[in-house]
Formats: C-alpha cells, structure tokens, sequence
C-alpha cells in the first residue's frame, strides 16, 4: 500500500464546523479549500453596488462570509492569523472541480440526509480515485450516505465526527462504513492522533456514536434526576463542574453555550432510534427542556436559556438563573454542600471520588445517584457501540472535557462499590461485569511497565491500550522510575539517559521546594545522566510563582530573605542555561510569570500548541523577578541589527512586559521572541510531548552538547533608552491611561532594561542585569500598592501568579 500523504483538503461546508475544520487543517499547516453554496439572491449592498449574481464576490459571499466571521470569534479557531492565508474558498458551482486536486474531501454540510446524498453525488463527479472522503455528521448512520456510490467511493468513506470547537476539543470519532478499507481507518487514526493532536477513536455505526450516545444520556439523566431532587441550576453545576474534574461550565452553562436546540436534536435522535436502549425513556425531554425549547430559549445563541444576562438600572449587568419548578428568572442564589468542603483539601480530583460518593447531604445522595445510573449505563453499551471500554472513556475526556471517564471513576471508588450503588438506583450492570468479579478481577484498568492495560470482555484479561508507544504517561511512571521526591517535584527517569522533573505543587506554582527539586534534578544529570526534562501533564505547566510566600515576606519586612529567595530563583534558570546537561522545559496551557521565566532559560522548549506563555507580573504590582526583565533585555539586544533603530526594538521588548502580554498559543509566542524560531518547537498533541521532549535532549547530547559559555555581550542603551521610556511614561500618566503606581513599576522596569542610567550604549553580563532585576523587584514589594494587589489577589482567592 503506497505511503498516504495529506498535503490538500476540501472542506464542503463553510458553517461553524465546517469553517473550524478548515481551520485547524490550517493550523498544521495544510492547504484548505473551503466550499459552500452560491447565493441565490443580492444582499441591498450588492445591488446598490450594481453588483450580479454572476459576480465571483457575490457567488463567494457565503463562504467569505462565514470564514471571516469564523476567524474573529472566540476563543479564535486559528493558532495564529496569518495561518488563514493557508484556506482558499469557493463555490459548489464554480470550484467543484477543484477536489480532484485534493487528498482528503470532509463534507460539513446540513444534517439532513437527502442533501448529503445529493452533494456525494456531485462530488464523486469530479473526486481523484483513492482521495480519502468523511463526513462529520453527529448522528446520520454513515452506510445510508454512501449508499448508490462507486466501490471505490464506498471503500474510500466513512464518518469522521470533529467536536466543537475542531480546535479545543480533542475527540474525533472514525466511524466505518460497510465497506470502508482498514487501510483507511487505520490511517485516519494514526492521522488523527500525529497531525491533528486529536483522541483518535474508531466507533460503530450507531445512533450518536460514543462520544454523544454517553454524553447525553448523562446530560437527560440530570435532567431528570434535578427534578427528583429538586436542585436548583446553581447546585446542578457546583456539583458537575472542577470539583469532578468537568470543565467549569459544568452542565447547564455548557448546554447554554452548545444550544439547547443541539442536544434536544442528539437526544431525539436517540430515542426514536434506540428503542431497545434500557434507559429510553430518559432521553425523552422533561416538561421544563420541552417548555425552553417551545419558548426558544435556546441559550447564548438566543439571549437566555439556563442563564440570562440582563442590564442593571445603574449600567451593570447580572447574570439571572432560571428557576426549574417556576420557569422564571430570578437572582443567582450561591450553591453550599457539607460535603464538598470535605474536599478543599483534596488535590487530586481523582482522590475525591470515594469522599464524594460518602457525602450524608443532598450531595452524597446526588452523586451516589448519578454515579450508580452512569455506571449500569456503560456497561451495557458494550458490545453496542464498541467492543472496548476504554474507548468510552477516552471519548468522554477528549470531547466533554472530563478528567476522568466513567470506567475510571468506577476504579477510583472500586469495584464492590459501584456495584453497591448500580442497585441502589434499582439498575443492573451487564453481565460481563459480575464475569470480571467472578474472576477475581476487580478493576477495569491496572498499569504494567510504564503502560495502561484494560480490561477486554472476550479475552477476559486486561490487554494492553493499543497506541501508547509514542507516548510518556507520567502518572504510570512515577512509582517505578521515581530518583528524587520532595514535596515540590517528583524527578523520574525517563530511560535513554534522561531525566524529567515533574512539579507538584498546587497550580504548579513554583516556590522554594520547586526551585530545589530544580537544582537537585539537574545535580543529578550531571553527574549520572545525559539531559533533562521539565515537564508535566497537569492541567497547565506552571501559573508562576507562589506570590503568597513573597507577600508575607513583603508585609513582615524581611528583605534580606526575600533578596535570598528572588536571587535563588534567579540562579535556578541560570543552571537550567548554563548546566553541563542539555535542558528541555515542555510548557503547556498557562505558562506564566515564573513559569515563563523557566521556559526562557532552558536550551531548547518543546511547547505544546496550546501553551499560554507570558511575563503577567505587572498585574501584581512588581516586574519579573525570576529572569525575565533580565532575559527581555537580552533577546532585545540579540535582535538589534546593523542600521537598525535599537530604540524601537528595545520598546517592542520592553511592551511585551509592559502590558503583560499572552499569547493565545505557542506560535504566537513567537511574535513576542517568548520562542525562538528555529529552536524551540511545537507540537500539536500534547500526549506526544513529553516523549518529543526526551527525544530531543537524547539528540542534543548524542551531537555533543557543551556547556555553554555566560553572556558578557549584552548591549543595553543606557541614558538613551530611559529617557525615552520615562519620557512615554509620563506622557501615559498625565493622559490618564495609567496610575501613579502603573507608572512607578513601568519606570523600575525602563531603569533594568536600559541597563541603568549608562551616559552611553554599553556590552554588560547577564549577572549585572540580574542584579538591576531583583533590585527593582525587591523596591516594589515595599510599595502599599503593591502589598495592596497581592492581598486582594490572595483573598479572591485566584491564581498566585508572578
């Protein structure tokens, strides 16, 4: 079979997911066509243009239309804007011809049989044979859509379901037609997976698929049990929200933002075509989702749904609550469980299952419920929707954004105990289950050397997850490959000669206890080891660092520790540059304040795409500290040319800190110099990251790296450069656009980046400018203002980030 490669694809549909598709098709890096209709009519614009429906502008205006509308929304569907130079667009009249150019042709059009077939039929006119052909549709059986088309249609199609948005959410289904080649599936999997960072998940041609089949049963079953309850929306979403590791949308903001109209749509489709569901009568609608539906109160799309914001008398807006027995709206009223205060303390989500499930309250007999009914549910659905349970999982934490799958949750509060609860909703689990305990097995999952093995109902055994090769899963590592622990980090060895530290803290702030797990790590490649990672697979890399430790500092007056404790971090990010040992830090998510700084200062930086990198410490009142002003100054002065005006460069450098820039993915990070071009690299999925990380400070050490020698060339501006900036400075704050204290700190800023108050351009150290760094820093935490922002910071109770 000849090597199959995706250079070009056509995109049939320009909608909300036909043009996020093309999107992030775009995003890494192949060439899109995008296709929908011609208009059938002139918009007035047109006509008082003078404009035809011959005109290519007015044939176009469909797809332009919703490609640009695409493009500006939010949260942005491109990794970076310029990647939208990559998506050409056309009409199905005009441009139709085009797809026998391209390799892969996904139709996104209207969920409505009859269209699908009929924009199949116009395709295969034209399409190459063996050019691969989905469609993403969320619930049509795919063997009615391929039925009257060639063979090599036939062989060439199946389903691949995106979910919204392509961007964010992970999941995507591979849905086979009765014809479709393994060939093909196996290679929209691994495509899935490499290129498009996905959870590559093969489904059966059924009724929603995995991902929607489990996601709306759960979703109806709320409905239903809020009722039985009585709970209030609030309550709803305080108990399905982060405290179980769901997005904090949890169900009624999420079905909000989805549309009601959506998932009424999913869940009718179930129920007249799943009639030997044993749940079918859950996913008949309740009384009070008809009453929304027939009020058209749709969610964000329509104005208000489970929320609605309205405008206060004095200007301000409130988000009111739908009150489920009334159907009125009224004031949010604050959600409070005895049981989820047992919690607090519970880091790991994973860990609080048991003490959920425990609670004597309203919560505990929620949980208690909604877990039971969950659990009978999935086992049922196998062998109907997949032979494999693991797959229900997957699908349920790459397209719903939970932390944990349903089989993993039953694990986590093991196995007697789910059972216990399946018969206290008066459910019953398939038979398989009650096989696996008879035969002594008694979880769904275990990990053997490094890898996830589930357990498989025709083998009876657990099996090996298939895939997992080009991944490094952290959390089934720890225990037999850990070297060093403190309560900070776990340092693991990653075979190959490589080290990874992994931090531990809440948040992943980096403290004392971070910054010594640092250096120990690198102490111990050096002497026994050949690189290091910095990496980890929470939920972001690092918010930065523990700014609470720095205010009580600050407000006890201890400057001398707090000088030790800012120079300690400082000479941490030195040793992770100038070390005996490559390093490779793999930011993902937020990457900030001290999190940022350690990115600046390794090697190389294997970044995840979605990586959310920036220096935010003027939002508390001070400037990085930790490096960064030091190491601004310095990609300014690397970036300085021959004949160029070294002011305006040093200016981007200096804004870029100035007004907390962050970029909204990794490849913008390279705008701001935040990633090298050329050195630091990207990758798509982030599972593969840590593993793309080793690889890369294995290759740094077989091509002989050498200690690096310290900087003595950076050129600051001295005078020059701090007249200007105080100069812009004053100008700011006698215009009002910021305070005094904005001022103060922006000036300590423009004092370390100019390198001081130099009578002329100079070459200085590193150390020199580290020295100005923590200088200024330190003069800032003495600031009330400053003491004032960090004791509000804490108080609310957000993320400590410097």
């Amino acid at each position: 079979m000849p090597k199959r490669i995706i250079n070009k694809v056509a995109v049939i549909g320009s909608g909300i997911m036909g043009s996020g598709i093309a999107c992030h098709f775009a995003n890494i890096g192949v060439e899109v066509l995008l296709l929908d209709i011609a208009p059938r009519e002139l918009t007035d614009a047109e006509s008082a243009k003078g404009l035809t429906l011959n005109d290519k502008v007015v044939r176009n205006r469909l797809v332009n239309d919703a490609l640009a509308k695409s493009i500006k929304s939010n949260p942005a569907p491109l990794y970076h804007k310029k990647f939208a130079s990559r998506i050409s667009t056309g009409n199905l009249e005009d441009d139709i011809a085009k797809v026998k150019e391209v390799d892969w042709i996904i139709e996104v059009v209207v969920e409505r049989l009859d269209i699908k077939q009929k924009v199949f039929e116009n395709l295969e006119k034209h399409r190459t044979p063996g050019t691969l052909i989905t469609s993403n549709t969320s619930g049509i059986p795919i063997h009615f859509m391929s039925e009257g088309r060639s063979e090599d249609f036939q062989q060439h199609f199946c389903g691949t379901h995106f979910f919204n948005p392509p961007r964010y959410l992970k999941l995507f289904e591979i849905i086979p037609g009765p014809k479709t080649n393994a060939e093909v599936l196996e290679f929209l999997n691994s495509y899935g997976e490499q290129y498009l960072g996905k959870t590559s998940v093969i489904a059966k041609d059924t009724p929603a698929f995995i991902g929607n089949r489990i996601g709306i049963f759960g979703i109806q079953s709320l409905f239903h049990l809020v009722k039985d309850m009585n709970l209030t929306v609030e309550e709803v979403d305080k108990l399905t929200g982060p405290v179980i590791g769901r997005p904090k949308s949890a169900t009624f903001r999420t079905v909000d933002v989805v549309g009601l109209d959506t998932l009424v749509h999913v869940a009718n489709g179930i129920y007249e075509n799943c009639p030997k569901d044993e749940a079918h009568g859950l996913f008949k609608l309740p009384d009070f989702v008809q009453t929304l539906m027939d009020n058209k109160w749709l969610g964000s799309k329509s104005g208000q749904g489970f929320y609605k914001k309205v405008r206060k008398e004095d200007g301000g807006s409130e988000i009111l609550t739908l009150d489920l027995n009334t159907l009125d709206y009224r004031a949010a009223k604050r959600a409070s469980f005895a049981t989820l205060e047992l919690t607090k303390t519970v880091d790991k989500v994973v860990d609080r299952f048991p003490i959920l499930i425990s609670g004597k309250d309203k919560a505990g007999d929620f949980y208690r419920k909604n877990f039971g009914a969950m659990f009978a549910y999935v086992t049922h659905r196998i062998p109907e929707i997949t032979d494999e349970l693991y797959k229900i999982d997957a699908a349920m934490k790459a397209g719903f954004g939970w932390e944990h799958g349903p089989f993993e949750i039953w694990d986590a509060i093991g196995l007697d105990k789910g059972l216990e609860l399946v018969h206290s909703v008066d459910k019953k689990t398939a038979a398989w289950v009650q096989e696996m305990k008879e035969a002594g097995i008694s979880s769904f999952y275990t990990v053997k050397d490094g890898a996830t093995y589930f357990y498989d109902i025709p083998q009876k055994k657990h099996i090996k997850v298939p895939g997992q090769d080009a991944f490094i899963i952290l959390n089934n590592i720890r225990a037999s490959k850990e070297v060093y622990k403190n309560s900070g980090v776990i340092v693991e060895d990653l075979g190959d000669g490589i080290l990874n530290c992994e931090f531990q803290s809440k948040m992943n702030s980096i403290g004392g206890d971070v910054l010594t797990g640092i250096n120990k790590a690198i102490d111990l490649a050096e002497k026994e080891y050949d690189g290091l990672v910095i990496g980890n697979q929470g939920t972001n890399f690092s918010v930065g660092a523990n700014i609470g430790m720095i205010f009580m500092m600050a407000v006890e007056q201890e400057y001398d520790e707090l000088n030790m404790a800012i120079k300690f971090f400082q000479d941490t990010v030195m040793r992770l540059r100038y070390s005996s040992i490559p390093t490779v830090v793999a930011p993902h998510g937020m990457t900030l304040g001290g999190g940022c700084e350690m990115t600046l200062h390794a090697d190389r930086v294997v970044a995840a795409a979605e990586s959310y990198i920036g220096l935010v410490e003027f939002g508390v009142g001070v400037i990085p500290g930790g490096g960064g002003s030091k190491e601004m100054a310095l990609r300014a002065s690397d970036s300085f040319m021959k004949d160029d005006v070294e002011l305006n460069r040093l200016q981007e450098y200096f804004l870029t800190i100035g007004m907390a820039k962050v970029s909204t993915s990794a490849y913008e990070a390279y705008d701001t110099d935040l990633l090298k071009h050329g050195k630091d690299i990207v990758v798509v999925n982030k599972d593969r990251q840590i593993a793309t990380a080793k690889a890369v400070a294995r290759l740094m050490a077989d091509q002989g790296y050498t200690q690096p020698v310290r900087r003595k060339d950076v050129k600051v501006l001295g005078k020059q450069a701090l007249g200007m900036f105080l100069v812009g400075t004053d100008s700011m704050e006698a215009s009002h656009y910021i305070s005094e204290h904005d001022q103060k700190i922006a000036n300590k800023l423009a004092y370390v980046m100019a390198g001081g108050d130099l009578s002329e351009p100079t070459l200085v150290t590193e150390q020199y400018l580290l020295d100005l760094e923590r200088e200024a820093f330190l003069s800032l935490c003495g600031e009330r203002k400053t003491l004032e922002r960090l004791q509000h910071m804490i108080q609310k109770g957000k993320p400590l980030r410097n």
